[in-house]
C-alpha cells in the first residue's frame, strides 16, 4: 500500500492531482481512498488530501504514515512533513518553495513544478507535472491509467488532453532524468 498527501494552497490544483492519481489508481484494477481536506475559501486556504493505493483491502482511509508528500508549498512541508515515515518522500514544487528542512532518513526531490507548466504554456497544468512526478518515483500506477484519469477528469471542461498529458510527461521525465 502506498499511503499519499497531496498538500498546498486551494487553486495549486492539489485535489486535482491526488484525484487524477487515485482515479488512475483505480482503473489500473487498485484499490483506492482519496479524501479532500479544504478549508472555506475559494482559492489560498490550505488544502490537501489523503491518498491511498493498495492492492489488498484498505481499512481506514485515513493516512497515518506519509510514504510520499507532495508539497506545493512551504505551510505544506511544515505542516506534514514530520510525519513522512524513515524511507518516505517528499516531493516539492521547487518552482515557489525556497526554505526546505531536512528530514531525517527522508528523501526530498525539489521538481521545478510551475517552470514545467509554464515551459509548455500551460500555467495551470502544474499539478499535472507533479502526477508525472509521482509516478515516475513510485510507479504507484501506470502511465496508461494517468492518461486515461486526465482524460475522464477534464472531460468536458474543454480541455486540450495532449497539452495536459504532455505537462505530466514533463514532469514524470524531469524526475526520471535527475
Amino acid at each position: 500500500m502506498t499511503e499519499m498527501i497531496c498538500a498546498g494552497f486551494g487553486g495549486q490544483g492539489v485535489l486535482t492531482l491526488g484525484m487524477i492519481l487515485a482515479t488512475a489508481g483505480a482503473k489500473g484494477g487498485k484499490n483506492v481512498t482519496w479524501i479532500p481536506s479544504y478549508g472555506s475559501e475559494m482559492r489560498g486556504g490550505a488544502a490537501n488530501c489523503n491518498l491511498k493505493i493498495s492492492e489488498g483491502e484498505i481499512a481506514s482511509p485515513y493516512v497515518r504514515k506519509i510514504d510520499i508528500l507532495v508539497a506545493l508549498n512551504e505551510d505544506s512541508i511544515m505542516e506534514f512533513g514530520k510525519n513522512v515515515k524513515k524511507g518516505g518522500c517528499i516531493l516539492v514544487n521547487s518552482s515557489i518553495v525556497e526554505n526546505i528542512p531536512e528530514f531525517e532518513d527522508v528523501t526530498v526531490i525539489q521538481i521545478p513544478a510551475n517552470d514545467i507548466a509554464m515551459k509548455l504554456h500551460h500555467p495551470k497544468g502544474m499539478s499535472l507535472a507533479l502526477v508525472g512526478a509521482v509516478i515516475a518515483y513510485s510507479n504507484v500506477v501506470s502511465l496508461d491509467a494517468a492518461k486515461e484519469a486526465l482524460v475522464e477528469y477534464f472531460a468536458g471542461k474543454h480541455a486540450n488532453d495532449e497539452l495536459n498529458f504532455a505537462v505530466l510527461m514533463e514532469g514524470y521525465k524531469y524526475l526520471k532524468e535527475m
